[in-house]
């Protein structure tokens, strides 16, 4: 198999390419992200049919996120009791 080398302009074309997935979520551990990662590639591979994916995954900590003009946080700790 011949080597590929990756110029600027090679380099450019493969990250616009690349579909990038932003998960937005709650803390996970270390095998969860493994999994949605695997999982969420795998989708998108089939989907777009390309090699490369991207995905980002973000914490949110419940204070951090806001869901219909109220912090999460708040929501949790009344469901709670």
């Amino acid at each position: 198999m011949p080597t590929r080398i990756l110029t600027h302009e090679t380099k450019t074309d493969l990250v616009m390419a690349m579909p990038t997935i932003i998960i937005e979520g709650p803390k996970a551990d270390v095998e969860t992200k493994r999994e949605l990662v695997r999982r969420i590639t795998e989708v998108v591979r089939e989907v777009y049919k390309v090699h490369h994916v991207s995905v980002v995954i973000h914490e949110n900590e419940p204070e951090n996120v806001g869901v219909d003009g109220e912090l999460l946080a708040d929501i949790i700790a009344r469901r709670k009791g």
